[in-house]
């Protein structure tokens, strides 16, 4: 397998770090971490000229036809600069989703606004368990004529405080199977029964508390089939936790560039910190840590590209990326030392902040690696079986 980019992805690769080292400075950074949308409506515009709210969708929806492999490059990049914006949420959990299930009416008349920067949506998911699995769901949606009436809560829902609507993950039928009876909604996040509450966190993103009370939706909002929509949502969930995993490897990249300039410039008894053993060991295997990274990354997303089974690949790199960042950013303090942990030096405490989202978004290091036990042959995992799961139900551990 040649892993080399395409002319065309290293053009896209450079296009994206110009862009983004004019338009994304440090302070920005700073700035939209202490605001209360956390993302900048011009910059989201200005990128929606470029064509990446609409890279991977068909040109019939506003969209280049691009790769998801092209899509990994830009998050690498992404990563790099700690681009803020809800681009995760809006193209890929929730414009993917719809891409893949939605039906025409709704993709011709979302995607192109997606594409064009006029639309923002956030995937209302997790619950008090911050599962990523479809026995998690537990959220109601009951029926009511022609219309589904919905109560409870979501968690850690990204974005959802700038969004114009929330592709809500409900419950509608229990069952033995967990993923039967999840159905998808698109929700208007404005509607009155709809509240937020922005939860606090290191890195300075937003995530929400989402509380829906008798909110009624449309059957014809609904994205996808009643009761399937679990088997569209994980295939997108896949691809989201593979470009976190391309923003770990374009931040352990710009971390490691760090590192080695501090190791060669900072001098303490007439010659600098790089020449001691220790220094040098944290700088190689923060470059292993990296190296791995981006191969086990870019794997998953070459498979995805070509529409190739990748669970297990997907698994392994989330759950190695997740791992291998923390101890990125924890050598990289070894070698800053004190100086490290000061938030007005340098980027560092920046990207050790956002790396604890970007490790527990999508399935942490262990719900990754249970994943890869359940494909390994001769493992076997007890599990209650026969047991409805929805509404009320709470797996046996």
């Amino acid at each position: 397998m040649d892993f080399a980019l395409s002319e065309e992805q290293e053009l896209l690769r450079k296009t994206a770090r110009d862009f983004l080292e004019k338009e994304c400075p440090e302070s920005f950074v700073r700035a939209m971490g202490k605001s209360e949308r956390g993302y900048s409506p011009e910059l989201w515009h200005k990128i929606a000229d470029l064509g990446w709210l609409g890279l991977v969708f068909p040109e019939e929806y506003c969209g280049s036809s691009a790769s998801f492999l092209d899509l990994a490059v830009l998050y690498e990049e992404f990563g790099r600069a700690m681009f803020p914006g809800p681009h995760l949420s809006t193209t890929v959990l929730c414009g993917l989703t719809i891409l893949a299930a939605g039906s025409e009416a709704q993709k011709a008349e979302l995607l192109p606004r997606i594409a064009n920067g006029d639309l923002i949506l956030a995937l209302a998911l997790t619950e008090a368990s911050a599962s990523f699995e479809p026995e998690s769901v537990t959220l109601p949606a009951v029926p009511d004529g022609d219309s589904y009436v919905i109560n409870g809560t979501k968690l850690f829902v990204y974005d959802a405080h700038i969004a114009d609507y929330l592709l809500c993950v409900t419950r509608t039928r229990r069952s033995a199977a967990p993923e039967d009876g999840v159905t998808l909604f698109l929700v208007d996040a404005k509607d009155p029964g709809v509240s937020y509450t922005l939860l606090k966190t290191t890195a300075g993103d937003k995530p929400s508390e989402v509380v829906f009370h008798n909110v009624r939706v449309s059957a014809g909002n609904m994205v996808g089939k009643l009761h399937e929509g679990w088997a569209p949502l994980e295939k997108v969930i896949q691809k989201g936790a593979v470009l976190l995993c391309a923003e770990m490897v374009g931040a352990g990249r710009h971390i490691l560039e760090m590192v080695v300039d501090y190791a060669k410039t900072r001098i303490q008894f007439d010659q600098p910190i790089g020449v001691n053993q220790h220094v040098q060991e944290h700088c190689v295997q923060l470059l292993a840590m990296v190296d791995g990274s981006r191969l086990v990354t870019y794997q998953a997303a070459w498979k995805l590209s070509q529409d190739l089974p990748a669970d297990m690949e997907v698994a392994i790199a989330k759950a190695w990326a997740s791992d291998a960042h923390e101890e990125a950013c924890w050598r990289a303090h070894q070698v800053f030392a004190g100086v490290g942990y000061t938030l007005e030096l340098g980027l560092l405490p920046l990207y050790s902040r956002r790396a604890k989202t970007l490790q527990l978004y999508l399935g942490d290091a262990a719900h990754h690696r249970r994943r890869v036990a359940r494909q390994l042959d001769g493992w076997v995992l007890d599990k209650p079986q026969g047991k409805p799961i929805g509404v009320g139900y709470q797996e046996q551990k």
